[in-house]
This record gives structure tokens, sequence and C-alpha cells, in this order.
């Protein structure tokens, strides 16, 4: 798979939590506290005004999407609100039935879809740090559909839903995310996606990440010469170009290790290293801990999740 937004989607493994539809009418105004999960809304209809702690507030409107990777504090509310109602995320339905802010009854003055979901990924950080604390995309038809039929999964469950669900949520993840490479992407993968010299050395180190690559294949590849791809590379990614593939080798082996399906002499060869000595040297230092070390504490970590019998 040598597509690096596929890639990484596969290494964070999203899953739906619920949908639920969100309308309000009149003045309201809610305050939800840090959540620490990703969240997302689609307007559907009429339009609000959302304030992220640390950011400055933003107007939304039908059409609008947003995703926020780590739910930090936030209001929503009316354009004229009230002193904002204390809500907490952890008790809204999961059945995707709807929550109404203000006046209860009535034809709502604005109408939207938004949830939440979970990474099955060891590693959830690596969403944080290629997107913005707050994406927002205006007129994101594609990803209007995306959250309507997670919606409709959630409020009409049938035999496959939970794989579904799954499915819509990697779709709506890297519609996000390619929205985000060309905008206002941190310095990462997104961002150097969105340059077309970095894209293709990026596209083929991903490609290829068992072969031992030099900055000036790289460069090539790129068609940059060594120093200014070099420098590119390392301002736009936000680290130099042997950072990043020795990062992105130990995110592969982390998730090969954690399968356990492979020898460490295997993983080592997978991700580009000559010898296990050599691999095991590289994963103590870059993960603190030996390869063995590792895919025993995860082994251990996924057994002591398992249900018993008596459902505790």
């Amino acid at each position: 798979m040598a597509d690096p937004l596929s890639q990484l989607v596969g290494l964070l493994r999203p899953r739906a939590a619920f949908a639920n539809v969100i309308s309000g009418k009149g003045r309201w105004a809610v305050r939800y506290a840090e959540y620490g999960r990703p969240s997302f809304c689609i307007v559907l209809a009429g339009g609000c005004r959302l304030a992220v702690d640390g950011h400055a507030p933003l107007a939304v409107g039908a059409g609008d999407f947003i995703l926020l990777p780590t739910t930090p504090a936030f209001t929503l509310s009316s354009d004229d609100p009230p002193a904002p109602v204390p809500w907490d995320a952890d008790t809204l339905p999961r059945d995707g039935s709807e929550v109404r802010y203000g006046d209860p009854g009535g034809v709502p003055d604005m109408r939207s879809l938004g949830g939440a979901f979970l990474f099955d990924s060891a590693d959830p950080a690596l969403l944080v740090s290629l997107l913005p604390p707050v994406v927002h995309v205006r007129g994101a038809a594609r990803l209007s559909q995306l959250v309507a039929m997670v919606a409709e999964e959630t409020t009409q469950p049938r035999p496959g839903s939970e794989s579904a669900l799954s499915r819509l949520v990697e779709l709506l993840l890297i519609e996000a995310m390619r929205a985000t490479t060309a905008g206002d992407a941190p310095p990462g993968l997104l961002r150097g996606l969105g340059d077309e010299r970095l894209a293709a050395a990026l596209t083929r180190m991903h490609a290829h990440i068992d072969w031992p690559w030099t900055v000036a294949q790289l460069a090539s590849t790129a068609a940059l010469s060594r120093s200014s791809f070099f420098e590119r590379f390392t301002r736009t990614v936000g680290v130099a170009p042997m950072e990043y593939l020795l990062a992105w080798r130990m995110q592969i082996a982390r998730q090969l290790l954690r399968q356990g399906e492979l020898r460490a002499s295997e993983i080592a060869e997978r991700v580009g290293y000559g010898s296990s000595s050599a691999f095991s040297v590289a994963f103590r230092r870059h993960v603190g801990m030996a390869p063995s070390r590792y895919a025993s504490s995860r082994t251990e970590a996924v057994e002591t999740s398992v249900p018993t019998a008596s459902g505790t």
C-alpha cells in the first residue's frame, strides 16, 4: 500500500462511536468540557457560532464541516446567546436520537449531524500531530454525505453496521485530511503532500520503506537539488528527511509487532534494516524498549481488555 494517507489511516484504525441529529432554536448556548477524543459535525441547515478554547470564534453555516481532533473545551451558541448551559459529551445519546438546544418545540433554526469516533491504534497522537486543532471545511458536500451515512448506520443498525461504520469513518477522515493538505495543516505529512515536489518523494518513500534511501536519491525524485530538498522538506514536514523516514519505519514496526505474525528478523527486513540487532538498537532508541518487550506488552494489554464471561 503505497499511498501515504491510506497507510496513515490503516495505522490509526478509526471506528465510529456515535452520530446524532443536533438542533437549536431561539437564543441558546451550551458549554462542553474537554472531551479528549476526535469529534465532528456537519451543519445541514441554518447556522451557529463555535468558540473553541484558545481559538478565534467561528461562524458555521449550512454545508460546513468541523473536525476537532482532540475536542478541547468549547462553546456552541446562537448568534445572540444567553449564558451557556453546561453539557457533558459523555451523557449524549448513542442511538442517533436528536439533541435539542434552546426552545424545545417548533422548527429549528439550526440543524446538524454531530458525533465522535475512536481509534484502535496504540498511537492516536498521529492524528493530532497531522491536523490543526480545528478543521473547518466550507461547502463539504462529500463530507456531508459521509456523515449522513454514519448517522443512518447509527440510527438504523443492520447486519454489518459495525464494519460499515468503520469504513465510513475511514473515508470521513481521509476527506478531512485531503481538505487540509493545501490549507492550514501544521508542518508534517499533510503539508508535505500539499507540495507537489515533496509529495513525489514522500510517496516513493512510503512505497518502498525498506529501500536504503539517501537524501540525494529523494531529492532526485523531487526534482530538486540536495540542499534545496533538505531545506524544503525540513521546513514543510517539520523534521529532516532521514528523521522522518526513521519515525515512519518505527510506526510500521510497531504495527507489525502488535499484530504478532512476523519474527523480529522479518520485521527488520520489512522496515529496511539488514540485521535484527541493528533494528533492535534503532527501535529501543526510538520507542524506549526492545521490540520483544513492546510486543509482549501490547499482547498483555489486549488480553487484560478482553471481557470475561461475566461481562466485567
